[in-house]
């Protein structure tokens, strides 16, 4: 959803630069970084690897500035280089390995070390908030299917956390405050007021 021209030219209106993801909901511009980066020797090369909870992950950043292969690049505003990210996931434990590559465009200069660095920035937050939300909400166990209850509830589960967050009445687990407010009326109120100030 991130990587629209549209979004690009308001984040560079905003003097600020964008790293989106490239899927298939764009399949012209994947294929052209696909074929890109079959055709073109990478401009820079990062590998950054690190090990976690039983799993040791390498991800290599290859970046090219050259968009000679890449239709409409006046469309996205200061484009200045695509990326690729091949990620290898290995897991200790079972010995099974996964990979993974994405794209991205970026209106950064083709630094690779700092472009590999921005986006394992951005999908540790995106785990840290999944993780939250399918812990202590549930999400991933949603069943919700009725008109828009998905992204309503979806809404209300990104909102909900962060008010939880504010609370300093009492030191808790964002689950436990979470049961707190479903079983207290009182304490519930109480993050909603917090959430208005």
């Amino acid at each position: 959803m991130g990587c629209q021209k549209s979004i690009a030219g308001q984040i560079v209106e905003q003097e600020d630069d964008y790293v989106p993801a490239v899927k298939e909901n764009q399949p012209s511009l994947l294929a052209d970084i696909k074929d890109s980066f079959q055709m073109l020797a990478a401009d820079a090369v990062d590998e950054q690897a690190e090990g976690d909870q039983g799993r040791v992950q390498t991800r290599r950043c290859s970046v090219l500035a050259s968009l000679s292969l890449i239709d409409n690049t006046q469309n996205w505003a200061s484009l200045q280089a695509i990326m690729r990210i091949e990620a290898t996931r290995y897991h200790k434990a079972t010995g099974k390995q996964e990979n993974e590559t994405r794209c991205y465009i970026t209106s950064l200069k083709p630094d690779a070390q700092r472009l590999n660095w921005a986006v394992r920035q951005h999908w540790g937050i995106e785990n840290k908030l999944h993780w939250v939300l399918d812990l202590a909400f549930g999400e991933d166990l949603s069943r919700k299917r009725a008109s828009h209850a998905a992204q309503n509830f979806s809404v209300l589960n990104r909102i909900a956390p962060n008010l939880i967050r504010k609370d300093k009445s009492f030191k808790g687990s964002i689950r436990g405050k979470r049961l707190q407010a479903a079983w207290y009326d009182a304490f519930l109120w109480l993050l909603l007021a917090e959430g208005k100030s």
